[in-house]
This record gives structure tokens, C-alpha cells and sequence, in this order.
């Protein structure tokens, strides 16, 4: 099993670990994966990984066979052999970039409570597909009220919910196009908000910030048609 670094702790940079195995097309799997694999609609992250002396550039991170998180290299070079202890190196700058905006499409999807098509993850931008068939008549409203969720600096936490649990409560997923993962027994939530102040729950496998005051300032972008029914909204930092 991989130890998912990533998510025991979101703002962890560096940390230490050992080579499983080298995949026939080059990638690295490690014991601990500190690095995110692309999955969600939010990128691989990216980084470096070194070892006696040698530093390999990580272009970026993909899943593998079963549980296991496999590091791309950025270009053909020597591979670190099966049980060498390496130091990994996150991105951070791109990684973090991408929890602010990750975070910021969750509260996206409070202020346009329609169900979510599609969606994609950038380091300044990412975007929302929602079943819409009308465009929103009041983007600058929507934008102020998105700015104030934010500004709330609510809380976001994790829990886990069984499959069955999360099989009784459908209406917890809010996007069409991708399905949580099922079949491991537990799905894992991202919660914004305690308590009475909540104000989003949803299955998500992403990375986070802590707290919604660290997105900063956003701002709604083009409004595109995606078809009869769909509208893709883009959503920027502005900082």
C-alpha cells in the first residue's frame, strides 16, 4: 500500500521515501507519494526528486496499478534504482496555486447550486461545466457572493463516508461526469463551514486549503455555451 502523503497533510514540501518500482515507461513509484497524481480534474503536481547527489526534474505525477502514484520525469534520464531511498520536493508555488483555486470551484458550485458536468484545475484558473441552459443574468452578483463565502475564511475539513452511507445520500454528489471512487468501503468529503455555518459537503479526492480567507480574491470570467443545455464558467485569482 502507498502511504498518501498528500493527503494525511496537504501543505507538506518535501519528505523522504523509498523506490518500489520503476514502470516500463520510466515512471517512479514510491512507498510514501507526497506528490498529488492527476485525477478530478486537478493536475499532477510537479517537483524534484533527489538521491546521492542527483536531482531528477518531475514533470508530473500520474496514478498507477491500483493504489500506486507513479512520478513522470520531465525528460529521458537515469532512473533511481528499486529500493533507493530518495528526498521528494514538491512545487509548492503550483501546488498551492491549485488547492486556492480547487477550493475556490467547491464555494463555485454553492453560489450556481446546478449540477456540475465538468470541471478543471489550474494554477491562475479553473473552470465549472454546469447543466444550465440559461446564462447567469447577474455574473457581478454572483461574484460578490462568491468574494464573501471566501471572505468568511470558513473552515475545510475532511471526513470519510461508507459507500453504502454515501449510496443513501445521492444528492451529496454533485457532479455527473465523474463519479467518487467506490469500492474501497469509504469515500472521502471535503466539508467548508462547521456546523451551523456550513456551507458545502461534497466526495472529493483533491487537496485543499485550510481555510477559505487563503484563496484571496477571485474573479467570475467568461461564461461560455457548451451545448443546448450546459454553460462553462471560468473562474480566475486575482493575486
Amino acid at each position: 500500500m502507498t502511504e498518501l502523503l498528500f493527503r494525511e497533510d496537504a501543505y507538506e514540501r518535501e519528505a523522504q521515501a523509498t523506490v518500489t518500482r520503476l514502470t516500463p515507461e520510466g515512471g517512479i513509484v514510491l512507498d510514501r507519494a507526497l506528490f498529488y497524481p492527476t485525477g478530478g480534474g486537478q493536475p499532477g503536481d510537479s517537483g524534484s526528486l533527489s538521491w546521492n547527489g542527483t536531482v531528477l526534474k518531475i514533470a508530473t505525477t500520474v496514478k498507477g496499478e491500483g493504489d500506486q502514484v507513479v512520478l513522470v520525469p520531465a525528460e529521458p534520464s537515469s532512473l533511481p534504482p528499486e529500493g533507493t531511498p530518495v528526498t521528494q520536493t514538491l512545487d509548492w508555488e503550483r501546488r498551492y496555486r491549485h488547492m486556492r483555486i480547487h477550493t475556490a470551484l467547491h464555494l463555485l458550485s454553492v453560489v450556481i447550486p446546478l449540477p456540475v458536468t465538468g470541471g478543471s484545475v489550474g494554477a491562475d484558473k479553473g473552470r465549472l461545466d454546469f447543466d444550465m441552459p440559461e446564462a447567469p443574468a447577474d455574473k457581478d452578483a454572483l461574484n460578490e457572493s462568491l468574494n464573501h463565502l471566501i471572505e468568511r475564511d470558513l473552515v475545510v475539513t475532511e471526513g470519510w463516508i461508507s459507500d453504502e452511507e454515501l449510496a443513501a445520500n445521492p444528492g451529496l454528489v454533485k457532479t455527473m461526469s465523474v463519479k467518487p471512487p467506490m469500492g474501497a468501503g469509504h469515500v472521502r468529503l471535503v466539508r467548508i463551514g462547521e456546523g451551523a455555518g456550513q456551507v458545502d459537503l461534497q466526495p472529493c479526492g483533491g487537496t485543499h486549503v485550510a481555510r477559505t480567507g487563503e484563496i484571496g480574491r477571485v474573479r467570475i470570467g467568461k461564461v461560455e455555451k457548451k451545448g443546448r443545455q450546459n454553460r462553462r464558467v471560468n473562474l480566475h485569482l486575482d493575486g
